[in-house]
């Protein structure tokens, strides 16, 4: 097995080769570790290999790994995972984004909740692009009148679409729609930073890319299979 330094090259070079294919900079895409289930001492060698960014699932692991890993500088947590309303509080204070906003309750409680003095909680609005019974995210039809009422909140920087492909269909043309979904979005709401495509886990990243992914979402090809 590959160490966890190796793995995180091989997963920037794929990224690399993904955008010069598609015309894109690499640059233009963040490499996001998800490090569910994974132990403080696994995050700590992915930081040690130049990860900085790490994506978390579940609040209490999340938050015991934060105090164990508080030596470092520069960690960036995203939250990815579902999200219940009495967990808001500490999702608001301790991250600096949610990937999972699929309700307008949801955003307005980690509005409110958001300490002033960390800045806007940066957010990205969970899609069903799929319309899957058993998933999680807002439909199609509801995004734009949720975007413009998650817009007005003061302490929310409303940044883009995140949704996960039914895992029977070809993963690209749902890209395809979330991105153009985001397109229209940033034209019905012209003062929102909305610049972000959350898309792509480690067996379709480069069809992301190709529709351009700004946030890549990787786990197994970082840390290996999880327990």
């Amino acid at each position: 097995m590959h160490k966890i330094d190796e793995k995180l090259a091989n997963v920037t070079a794929r990224i690399a080769r993904a955008a010069e294919i598609s015309g894109r900079s690499a640059s233009d895409v963040a490499l996001l570790a998800v490090s569910k289930t994974q132990p403080a001492d696994q995050l700590r060698r992915a930081y040690q290999a130049g990860a900085r960014r790490f994506g978390e699932n579940y609040l209490q692991e999340a938050l015991d790994k934060q105090d164990q890993l508080s030596d470092l500088d520069e960690l960036e947590w995203h939250f990815i995972g579902p999200i219940q309303s009495n967990k808001t509080r500490a999702i608001a204070e301790r991250f600096s984004w949610v990937h999972s906003v699929d309700r307008l309750k949801v955003a307005q409680r980690l509005n409110d909740q958001r300490p002033p003095q960390l800045g806007p909680l940066h957010i990205c609005l969970q899609v069903n692009i799929d319309e899957e019974p058993s998933k999680s995210g807002a439909h199609l039809t509801e995004l734009n009148a949720l975007a413009h009422q998650v817009a007005q909140l003061p302490n929310i920087a409303l940044r883009g679409l995140m949704a996960i492909p039914a895992p029977d269909k070809p993963p690209r043309a749902s890209f395809a729609r979330l991105a153009a979904a985001l397109a229209q979005l940033q034209q019905a709401e012209p003062t929102c930073p909305l610049d972000t495509l959350s898309i792509g886990m480690s067996g379709d990243l480069e069809d992301a890319i190709a529709e351009g992914a700004t946030i890549v979402r990787i786990g197994t090809d970082i840390f290996g299979p999880r327990a």
